[in-house]
């Protein structure tokens, strides 16, 4: 193989720019959004995404939990025109918009917002534009997301709440 033909296969991937109604880059998220309150997901916005993409991915994650990087949401296949999702998505696997819902380390489908025992704990919200649908029979968990969306994703971005009991 040329190694023209190895460069064209390598993919840069592109920063997206993640915001939120809710709290900005490094805030304290509102305990409405919490395991402690309301427990409705935050509204998520990213920057136009590049072109080719066609959907979007979002995974929440803890990495501060004592039993390794807890897993809060994971919603794929969100039809990227939508510019954002709004807040207090149901829990539900398969959307109306034909978005999907994954497992989370609660074993729950859909959002389960920060509720650490103790101590002040990092939320990122990782968001991904994907040039295909990832199709899927079944449950999909944090292990299966990354590996569905190899080789597919065109940006990335996150952004990053803080929680305290």
């Amino acid at each position: 193989m040329c190694g023209h033909c190895a460069y064209a296969r390598e993919r840069v991937i592109e920063k997206l720019e993640i915001t939120s109604n809710a709290f900005k880059e490094g805030e304290m998220i509102p305990k409405r959004y919490a395991g402690y309150g309301e427990n409705i997901s935050p509204d998520i916005r990213w920057s136009k995404p590049p072109i080719g993409t066609k959907y979007m991915a979002i995974i929440c994650e803890d990495p501060d939990a004592t039993t390794g990087t807890w897993v809060h949401w994971i919603i794929f296949n969100i039809p990227f025109k939508l510019g954002g999702i709004p807040e207090g998505i149901s829990p539900r696997r398969i959307l109306d918009d034909g978005s999907m819902q994954g497992i989370n380390s609660f074993n729950k489908i859909g959002y389960d917002g920060p509720r650490p025992p103790f101590g002040n704990h990092r939320y990122y919200f990782k968001v991904y534009a994907l040039d295909s649908r990832i199709v899927i029979d079944g449950d999909v968990t944090r292990d299966d997301l990354p590996k569905l969306m190899e080789g597919n994703i065109l940006a990335e971005g996150s952004l990053m709440g803080r929680y305290k009991r």
